[in-house]
């Protein structure tokens, strides 16, 4: 079991401590008196010991203890080798982090060891945290084994002697999007194996770990299963990284998957994201980065100059002024980089010797209760600097989860069921990572308007004469899992569906019955699922509007 998190904000102090502890003796400091009880703190915290970046709580910090969050771009390097200024350019626009993509020789020309140490001297030159990824690995479960994460993770370990004493500075990123449409049940094994093998030679980084089903998690294998993952990591140095495309089209499921990992104090961060809107669907970026941002959630745009929908007005191009459409929402965004990034500390960014704490919030206030929200108001908390942000958490006996983040004094809190009692409290903090005392609490009572247990979207992905891609996502918004449904709508214009995965068909007319395949048979409470068709179309392509699952009817959303 993790530890709850508790009511004081994380001070670098312990880590001080514990190092000096090192030096002159735990036996010294005992017999002068010295700060015993927060000597104590550090040895019983595995991540106050950490000298580099590292998970304390579900929370990436740097070794002085204080909080970073990642924001930045996806640099495509192992294609574009020569453009190492890129990194000066990413940097100048406001980023704090750049993920490189890189080969372990398998699909594209291995990165060299001496290339590798370059990269890391560019990011550190930069002041830029430098998240390295193999990306060979991308959809191995379709391809032989040489392709696996094991594979990679040899590379990293033939890397050990330029990565070794770079913890501060650097994240490695195993594989990209390992598993594609085969057996993504396999993620689980392989991904622990290579995070074991990793430990057990001697790496002590932060190890980012990608989703399978291609980064995207549709299956939601990696919500199921990162506890089991990050449990086998006996450093507990391990952050999951989600890579929200076609999958994650609607603020629901953004929100949803990500407050499922803050709310299990799991580490997550959105890997990649962005990419036309003809190829991907039509993802909601722009809320990805309000609701990062508001879960204190790191993100790294795909991609500086990627093979799809590059920030770069011309990938090839590399003229910084040159911003995409993409590029500008990207940077500029009301919740964009340029807006949100902080400087990491062990550039000299933040204010590291800023200890003061800000003053309590107010008592929060609550109006616009619903039965699934809340917003909550209270007076705004000083700071001798400023204060940057707000954290409201649920409280339950001794317990605290975190439920919303906010730079102003309020926030909705959404997700709640109804007709039930929650207490909440808030938090202030500032720039250098100080918390507040906990504000005093408040109690809700959400309406007793009885919520639906399920949820289907339907799209069109693609169209041509005569026929279309679709995919239907079905969600349980429900407290308990669904296991071996059938589906059921109806047709409007003649269309028939020709091929389907994720669940098998049957059709008489207009009415359709979808079952399941063995890997969707089962909806996790507050999960989804997803079924993509062919099928062919007359001149007019209507969408249907009402569902049933076993029997039971569903929100079209």
């Amino acid at each position: 079991m993790r530890t709850t998190r508790t009511t004081q904000r994380r001070n670098p102090l312990p880590s001080l401590l514990a190092g000096l502890a090192s030096l002159i003796g735990l036996a010294l400091l005992g017999a002068l008196g010295v700060l015993a009880p927060a000597v104590a703190q550090a040895q019983s915290s595995p991540g106050a010991l950490a000298t580099g970046l590292h998970i304390d709580d579900g929370r990436l910090l740097e070794g002085n203890g204080n909080d970073f969050v990642m924001r930045g771009v996806n640099h495509a390097h192992t294609w574009y080798p020569g453009e190492t200024q890129s990194l000066a350019d990413v940097k100048a626009l406001g980023a704090n982090t750049v993920r490189v993509v890189l080969s372990d020789g398998h699909r594209w020309t291995q990165n060299s060891a001496s290339d590798v140490a370059n990269v890391v001297a560019q990011c550190k030159a930069n002041r830029l945290i430098c998240v390295l990824e193999v990306h060979d690995t991308t959809g191995y479960g379709e391809e032989t084994a040489a392709g696996t994460l094991d594979h990679a993770a040899d590379y990293w370990i033939g890397l050990k002697s330029v990565l070794t004493g770079e913890e501060n500075y650097v994240v490695i990123n195993i594989g990209n999007e390992p598993w594609g449409n085969t057996d993504p049940e396999g993620w689980t094994a392989p991904t622990i194996a290579a995070v074991q093998k990793l430990r057990a030679a001697g790496f002590e980084h932060t190890i980012m770990v990608d989703a399978p089903n291609w980064g995207q998690d549709w299956q939601g294998v990696m919500r199921a299963n990162a506890q089991s993952v990050y449990d086998a990591d006996t450093t507990g140095n391990l952050i999951f990284s989600i890579h929200m495309y076609s999958v994650f089209d609607t603020a629901a499921e953004i929100t949803d998957y990500l407050n499922a990992f803050v709310n299990a104090r799991l580490p997550i961060l959105i890997g990649e994201f962005g990419g036309p809107a003809d190829q991907w669907g039509d993802p909601d970026e722009d809320t990805m980065m309000a609701t990062a941002e508001q879960l204190d959630l790191g993100y790294l745009a795909w991609s500086w100059s990627g093979n799809t929908d590059p920030i770069l007005d011309l990938a090839t191009d590399f003229d910084p002024t040159r911003l995409s459409a993409w590029g500008q929402r990207i940077f500029n965004g009301a919740d964009g980089i340029a807006q949100t990034a902080e400087e990491a500390t062990v550039f000299g960014g933040g204010n590291p010797g800023d200890t003061e704490a800000p003053t309590t919030p107010g008592t929060p206030a609550a109006s616009a209760v619903t039965a699934t929200s809340a917003t909550l108001s209270w007076t705004a908390a000083t700071d001798n600097v400023g204060v940057t942000a707000y954290d409201v958490v649920r409280v339950s006996g001794g317990t605290e989860t975190k439920v919303a983040a906010s730079t102003a004094n309020s926030a909705t809190v959404t997700g709640l069921t109804a007709d039930t009692a929650y207490t909440f409290a808030v938090y202030a903090r500032d720039a250098a990572g100080n918390r507040s005392p906990r504000s005093a609490t408040v109690s809700v009572t959400t309406d007793d308007t009885p919520a639906g247990t399920c949820s289907v979207a339907y799209r069109a992905t693609n169209e041509w004469q005569g026929g279309y891609q679709g995919e239907i996502v079905i969600r349980n918004t429900g407290t308990s899992a669904i296991s071996g449904w059938t589906l059921a709508f109806t047709f409007a214009d003649g269309q028939k569906i020709t091929n389907m995965w994720g669940g098998t068909p049957t059709q008489t007319g207009g009415s359709v019955s979808v079952a399941p395949a063995s890997y969707t048979s089962t909806v996790p409470a507050a999960g989804s699922v997803t079924a993509g068709f062919i099928g062919s179309k007359g001149t007019t392509n209507t969408a249907p509007t009402t569902f049933t699952l076993n029997g039971a009817a569903c929100v079209s959303s």
